[in-house]
């Protein structure tokens, strides 16, 4: 997974300094819409779960930040469909590469929905910014999608990360029933101490990112001069996709000690910075350390040597998917034969409501979203291996 090579220029000092301004995650945020929007899932199966967890509390919730760039509108759409229950929250956000015009379009399928808007759990970024995902203006996305999601609601406990090459393996009643048996303290990250050829290729390299400090989309730029290896701290790599404790993802927005803070300046100059900001900071915390469990629940399929993404997944991967006890997968292609499977076979959606967007006038799509008591969790088969599978995980945590 070695980045691409680009001609190497001089690394500038002010460069630095604007990586250090964005990535400075404030309180504030530019706008958002605040209406209900998702689709009902059950199945015949599915057995009726306790309104209470194991330690008598009402069920978890999820705060989802769900991304994209230009021409993913829908695609975001019917993610956030698929992924949708009225006891998470929701935020959305599209890139510079959109446009005003696509963001408006999100923000106006979100609001043409009436029978969700009376949830209010869904947002939309009012103004896009430029993001790169191969440097560190990605991680300042996600930061202030954390940041978003913690100042507008205080009712959520883990903190998921999804782009719009995503999609769920499980439905939310199932997601919420399973996390239901760990306690809310803990982080499902992926991560090794084993750095390999990252440590030359990824940590020892300098790059600015220059979407950082431009309004839109940029490649990142290598520079001349290495550095050496940190001995403040240790680093850690993995899985860009993360599944956060509200409190270590608002330790990572508040930064009430200075590790959080060093580590975003140290990462502002590192390529791939998702594969290992959380991991570091989380390894090197002793309030969290114990907090880790080593799984991102994610479905992957590598190239055999791995390229940078995940192969594209289609209906030959179906089998394995749906057994993997994995909660999401990537990467799919747009419409692919293999989500209309899914929403099928796992989901329990109608070909219709999964593919209802806020282009499709005069459709009966209030109809495609019917909610009881939220409490009352509808778990089925995949519910229970996903319960057992985080349970079994969930009995190893630090790092090492």
């Amino acid at each position: 997974m070695r980045p691409p090579t680009r001609s190497p220029p001089r690394l500038a000092a002010a460069a630095l300094a604007a990586s250090a301004a964005l990535l400075l995650i404030c309180g504030t945020w530019p706008g958002g819409t605040g209406f209900g929007f998702g689709a009902y899932s059950s199945s015949a199966a599915a057995r009726r779960a306790s309104s209470k967890d194991a330690d008598g509390d009402a069920p978890p919730s999820f705060a989802y930040l769900i991304s994209g760039t230009g021409g993913e509108a829908a695609r975001v759409v019917r993610l956030l469909r698929a992924v949708y229950h009225p006891r998470n929250r929701y935020l959305l956000h599209l890139d510079a590469a959109a446009g005003a015009e696509e963001r408006a379009e999100l923000a106006a399928a979100v609001r043409g929905v009436r029978a969700w808007r009376e949830h209010a759990n869904v947002d939309v970024v009012g103004e896009g910014y430029a993001v790169d995902r191969t440097g560190s203006s990605v991680l300042a996305a996600t930061l202030h999608g954390a940041a978003v999601l913690l100042r507008i609601a205080a009712d959520w406990d883990w903190f998921v990360t999804l782009s719009s090459y995503d999609y769920p393996l499980v439905t939310q009643d199932d997601l919420l029933f399973a996390f239901s048996s760990v306690p809310r303290d803990l982080n499902f990250i992926d991560h090794t101490s084993d750095l390999g050829w990252k440590e030359r290729e990824r940590f020892e390299k300098l790059i600015v990112d220059p979407s950082l400090y431009m309004d839109r989309n940029s490649e990142i730029l290598p520079a001349t001069e290495p550095r050496q290896m940190p001995d403040a701290f240790k680093i850690f790599t993995g899985s860009p996709w993360v599944i956060l404790s509200r409190n270590f993802t608002e330790h990572c927005v508040h930064g009430w000690d200075n590790l959080p803070r060093k580590l975003l300046m140290y990462f502002a100059n590192t390529a791939y910075s998702m594969e290992s900001y959380f991991q570091t900071v989380i390894c090197n915390s002793s309030k969290f350390r114990n907090t880790t469990v080593n799984g991102d629940l994610r479905y992957f399929v590598w190239d055999d040597p791995p390229g940078l993404e995940p192969l594209i997944l289609d209906e030959s991967h179906f089998d394995d998917m749906v057994n993997s006890s994995a909660a999401f997968a990537r990467r799919f292609v747009d419409d692919s034969p293999v989500l209309k499977k899914i929403d099928k076979e796992v989901l329990n959606r109608s070909s219709i409501c999964a593919s209802l967007g806020g282009r499709r006038r005069g459709m009966d799509v209030d109809s495609c979203s019917k909610w009881g008591d939220t409490n009352v969790l509808r778990a089925a088969r995949a519910g229970e291996q996903l319960r057992r599978f985080i349970s079994e995980i969930s009995q190893t945590r630090g790092c090492s």
